[in-house]
């Protein structure tokens, strides 16, 4: 028989006892004979009173060695309720000589003794579970969320964890002992701490602190020889509770501190929901991430344009259950865009496609102008002529004070969005600049995480390189939300943070493999043509405004040339680019960007 069985009977002997002690305790140790009847009266009763209020509250069905306050309330509620029925027994039982006192001292004594009880069954099983193997376990966060996990690593021996100290920055809690288990010091003590309890792992148990607060303590945990493990931010586990199941690796993207992106979701309902919206580029890193969160708004129709099938293959699969039309299409194609346009007339556009590697479009400019200049235009000018209500242009920081045939390319199509918002009345132009996105194709944290599963070396350009990142979700929510806001023609900012030195990142990734600096060789390899060592957000001459999202702003970024003026530009970058010659198309890259410069200092 368990002893959970066992309990009714056992309460049953402890409230009888709790019973005679009660008398004995009124009358100085010993039961006077008058009072014999009375005693004799209620003894089996109250008992029996009692087991049944605790059945009723269910104080059975909980598991005894997981006794809180939680149950602690259960019980004072069922031995309230007790005592006022045996008071009311007392009353209709016409016996005045019964003491009144006695049922206030068996309440005491009686809830005192059964509690008694079942912290001794949870403290014998925490005794148990003291001498459970298991990886000694730092906890960093003594709050609410590191109490929950140090519980579950207790009451859970299977998963391998055992805590063996807490640290935590609040000087309150300090020595304090939660489940046993003694709050060490704060972050400065964690290397010690490590070293002196032999520690295996280490848990970041603080998902309401801000992010910056938690980048820092990561640093500090990731310079440590051993595992480091998270939890992840309360709104991402469903019912509140923290337990061994929700811990995750640290990923890079943890270590940039950056706040989670708050979303306008009303905003984004009335712009998105019900509409025909078109993405370019839909295969890609960020195109894909922008249809996957578009779908959640439920819009009429999803088209899904990209050049590569098997890209536009994987995001129509994924998005089977949407209204989604994948069309395979090339951009620098008029007829077969404007039939696309004719055919399903989007009433939302976002242009993700786009030639965007640095150094690959130094060696290929006449396809970098190809793309992301004329076939920039040739969309644009669809939405126009359909009359599209929004037309998004996703361009980048490196468009700004360019230095690379990308970097140029991507400023002229910033241009034409701007001449075009100049005479349109029916669809709205926009552009929206951000810096490198964590974990697209072909960006450093995929080419790092390679090198360090072939065993190094790790290649950087310059010691002093440094870059804005985002992740792939923050930047297509944030393009997103752009979209709702501003006005025709404005160029939009999305908050990037604080630059980030590719040499710190290529050591925190190295750490985050459970290796140290010394067992992967970094090698720097010079830096590569059209690489600059810093990028900008924005050119001095624009000015910034604040938009209604707290991480969007918006620049007044004019075309320089006029209408005409650009007209001829984008004839002269066409004629170029027919020629093929790769020197031709720099130089005239190069010749309208500073052109445009020299137009806007006059």
């Amino acid at each position: 028989m368990t002893i959970r069985r066992l309990i009714p009977v056992i309460d049953l002997g402890l409230l009888v006892i709790a019973y005679v002690f009660a008398f004995l305790l009124r009358f100085d140790g010993s039961i006077h004979a008058q009072h014999l009847p009375q005693f004799w009266q209620f003894f089996l009763l109250v008992p029996l009173i009692r087991l049944t209020c605790n059945s009723l509250w269910g104080i059975y069905r909980q598991a005894w060695r997981y006794v809180g306050m939680r149950e602690v309330k259960n019980f004072a509620f069922s031995f309230l309720t007790g005592s006022f029925i045996f008071s009311f027994a007392l009353y209709f039982s016409s016996n005045s000589t019964f003491p009144r006192s006695i049922v206030g001292i068996e309440f005491i004594l009686s809830l005192g003794m059964v509690l008694v009880f079942r912290y001794a069954l949870r403290y014998s099983h925490e005794l148990d579970l003291s001498a459970v193997k298991g990886t000694s376990t730092l906890i960093v966060g003594a709050g609410d969320a590191g109490e929950m996990l140090a519980r579950d690593m207790l009451r859970h021996p299977e998963n391998g964890l055992k805590p063996v100290a807490f640290v935590d920055d609040d000087p309150a809690k300090r020595k304090t002992r939660i489940h046993g288990i003694e709050v060490k010091g704060g972050r400065s003590s964690i290397a010690g701490v490590v070293e002196e309890l032999g520690i295996g792992q280490i848990v970041l148990a603080m998902p309401s602190v801000p992010r910056p607060v938690q980048r820092e303590i990561l640093e500090i945990c990731t310079k440590t020889p051993v595992q480091v493990r998270i939890i992840p931010g309360l709104h991402e586990i469903i019912n509140g509770t923290v337990s061994v199941s929700h811990l995750r690796e640290v990923e890079i993207e943890d270590l940039l501190g950056r706040d989670p992106v708050i979303l306008d979701d009303s905003r984004l309902h009335a712009l998105l929901c019900g509409k025909t919206i078109l993405v370019s580029g839909a295969g890609g890193s960020i195109g894909s991430e922008l249809c996957r969160q578009i779908s959640a708004y439920h819009p009429k129709k999803l088209v899904l344009l990209g050049h590569g099938e098997n890209s536009i293959h994987a995001i129509e699969q994924e998005l089977m259950e949407f209204p989604v039309f994948p069309v395979i299409a090339d951009i620098r194609d008029r007829e077969r865009i404007e039939k696309v346009f004719a055919t399903h007339l989007p009433q939302l556009v976002f242009h993700a496609a786009a030639h965007k590697h640095v150094p690959l479009m130094e060696h290929n400019p006449i396809e970098a102008a190809s793309n992301n200049v004329l076939g920039t235009r040739i969309l644009a000018e669809a939405a126009k002529k359909f009359q599209a209500e929004s037309f998004v242009l996703i361009s980048t920081d490196k468009a700004v004070n360019p230095a690379s045939s990308m970097g140029m390319s991507k400023r002229l199509a910033e241009l034409s969005i701007l001449d075009l918002a100049r005479s349109s009345e029916e669809t709205k132009f926009t552009a929206v600049r951000f810096g490198n996105v964590l974990g697209s194709r072909g960006s450093v944290v995929p080419i790092f995480r390679a090198q360090i599963a072939r065993g190094g070396p790790l290649t950087v350009t310059h010691p002093e390189m440094t870059r804005y990142f985002m992740t792939i979700p923050e930047a297509a929510s944030l393009v997103l939300q752009s979209a709702s806001l501003g006005y025709q023609g404005e160029v939009f900012l999305l908050e990037m943070g604080q630059p980030v030195k590719i040499l710190d990142l290529a050591k925190n990734m190295i750490r985050l493999s459970g290796l140290v600096e010394e067992e992967m060789k970094i090698v720097f390899t010079g830096m590569r043509p059209g690489e600059k060592l810093f990028e900008e957000l924005r050119t001095d001459g624009e000015g910034v405004r604040a938009t209604e999202h707290p991480q969007i702003f918006a620049v007044h970024s004019d075309n320089p040339y006029s209408g005409e003026e650009w007209e001829n530009c984008l004839v002269r970058v066409g004629k170029a680019v027919h020629s093929q010659e790769e020197t031709v198309v720099q130089d005239l890259l190069a010749e309208i960007v500073a052109g445009g410069e020299k137009k806007d200092e006059k």
